[in-house]
């Protein structure tokens, strides 16, 4: 008895050390593991497999782009098919083969959903699944080979439909332009009437010449601000005289002396003699190139030019060089007087030192008088540049090939513009700035330097003679294309180059408000010529 209690005490002595043990061992672990976890050192449980599927390295290998570029996949067939038969398609049209052509549209279809299919579930196209398609549009393309829809055929058509639409075009851009250009020249009816009424009262009026004051001593002071214009278009010179006195800040001491030629000449006076209140105080003076003896042939080479029947043929006639030259260049207002008299400047107004030369179809939005104080730096022409790039600069104008031009001129020379420019008449006369002008136009009297108009000849003549000026005194493009807000309203003068003239009715219809509003459509005559 006493035996088996002893026995019964160590067995449970055995067991509570176990159990002890294992309490111990387990304190150990979760030590252990609460370390290791503080450390960052436990792994995320692994995450359970998922199932796969039979075709589940379809859906993780399927890239319907590389099925496209690859050259041995069915859905590369499939597709070059599609684009073949697209072209057939066209081609078919143009034959009247609207059947075939019908057919042709059927089977893109199915071709087209074949392929759509297969993006949609990202299965590979097999050729079990793809034969019945492939083979219908092969034996389609071959009726089209039959038909003489083959590469070799349809690329001859195809530049064969490109050349007539190449030649339709240019004969509508050809007929564009010389219509553009016809309305461009027009003189509008109310502008005729106009001239022809203020001739009338000139003549009919014989006080509109008794309100004419003496202005003999202004004329040639030069402490003021000489003005000259040369035009025979009586409202534009109006605009440009109006807008000049309503925004000078001295107008009394502002000159305008605008040339005109004999036809124009009595309405440009009357004009201005009847208006005169209203330009506050500006004086102007009116004469007609006619008077001036020393514009002769012999001096004058346009003039000698003029008298040239080749010249003559090739400005009037418009039948010699095979249409080669643009409209635009053979327009006989090159020609004109009025347009070169601006290299005449120091013959027509001898007594003068300064003047601002001003195109007619310019609105004067500024005070220009601080233009009258510019250092030119012994220049002769002051003027913005237009430059920016490689646009408008001296190879756009003249003719490179010639070697005339070649050895003289820089080609990326900067262009400048006219229409408003301060013109130093001291230096231009001690530099005998006409006598480079009339050599470089007899050089051109078979046209081979230069094509026409006044700005070639011009960019030669003042060549190392040209002050530029800033931007904002000169804003340019309002006659045919769109300028910024911003560079209209700093700008000091706008000018309307171009064929969209603002007395057109093809002037571009957000720009003329600039201009009319320095016209007076209340004056009687205006009203009686429909000027509206």
């Amino acid at each position: 008895m006493r035996r088996r209690g002893s026995e019964f005490r160590r067995s449970g002595r055995r067991k509570m050390s176990n159990v002890v043990w294992w309490l111990l061992c387990g304190v150990v672990v979760l030590l252990f593991i609460l370390i290791l976890s503080k450390a960052g050192q436990i792994e995320p449980r692994p995450s359970i497999p998922k199932r796969r599927f039979r075709h589940d390295k379809f859906v993780e290998g399927m890239n319907m782009t590389e099925e496209m570029l690859s050259p041995t996949s069915v859905a590369r067939q499939v597709n070059d098919q599609i684009a073949l038969a697209k072209a057939f398609v066209v081609i078919a049209k143009e034959s009247k083969n609207l059947q075939f052509a019908w057919d042709l549209s059927a089977q893109i279809r199915q071709s087209q959903l074949l392929l759509s299919t297969a993006a949609t579930s990202r299965r590979p196209l097999t050729l079990l699944d793809s034969e019945p398609t492939i083979r219908d549009m092969a034996v389609l393309l071959y009726q089209a080979q039959q038909l003489h829809y083959d590469s070799a055929t349809m690329i001859m058509r195809l530049k064969a439909t490109s050349h007539s639409l190449q030649e339709q075009v240019s004969s509508l851009n050809d007929k564009s332009s010389k219509y553009g250009q016809i309305a461009a020249e027009e003189v509008p009816k109310s502008l005729y009437c106009l001239g022809v009424r203020l001739t009338t009262e000139w003549f009919q009026n014989s006080d509109l010449q008794t309100r004419l004051r003496d202005t003999s001593h202004v004329l040639t002071d030069n402490s003021l601000y000489h003005f000259c214009v040369f035009s025979d278009n009586i409202i534009a010179t109006s605009v440009v005289v109006n807008s000049t006195a309503l925004n000078s800040k001295s107008p009394e001491k502002v000159v305008f002396h605008l040339v005109t030629n004999e036809i124009n000449y009595a309405a440009m006076k009357a004009w201005f003699s009847l208006n005169a209140d209203n330009l506050r105080g500006v004086t102007v003076d009116v004469q007609k190139f006619e008077d001036f003896k020393w514009l002769n042939a012999s001096y004058v080479p346009v003039l000698k030019q003029l008298q040239d029947s080749d010249t003559q043929s090739y400005y009037f006639s418009g039948h010699n060089d095979d249409g080669r030259t643009p409209i635009k260049f053979r327009n006989p207002k090159y020609l004109s007087m009025l347009n070169h008299l601006r290299f005449y400047i120091p013959q027509v107004f001898p007594a003068l030192k300064k003047v601002v030369f001003l195109d007619d179809d310019v609105v004067v939005q500024k005070d220009l008088s601080a233009l009258f104080s510019i250092d030119l730096n012994r220049n002769v022409n002051g003027a913005v540049e237009t430059c920016m790039e490689t646009f408008h600069r001296y190879h756009k104008y003249l003719n490179y090939s010639h070697p005339l031009i070649r050895s003289h001129f820089d080609p990326d020379a900067c262009g400048w513009a006219f229409g408003m420019n301060v013109f130093d008449l001291v230096e231009w006369r001690k530099r005998n700035v006409t006598g480079i002008y009339h050599y470089w136009q007899e050089k051109n009297v078979d046209r081979t330097l230069w094509k026409l108009g006044t700005l070639p000849p011009g960019l030669l003549t003042f060549y190392g003679l040209t002050e530029a000026l800033e931007a904002s005194w000169h804003i340019l493009g309002l006659g045919y294309t769109n300028v910024d807000a911003r560079v209209i309203e700093k700008g000091a003068v706008l000018h309307f180059n171009g064929n969209l003239k603002p007395w057109l009715k093809i002037g571009i219809e957000k720009y003329k408000p600039l201009w009319e509003k320095y016209v007076d459509y209340s004056h009687p005559f205006m009203q009686q010529c429909n000027f509206q």
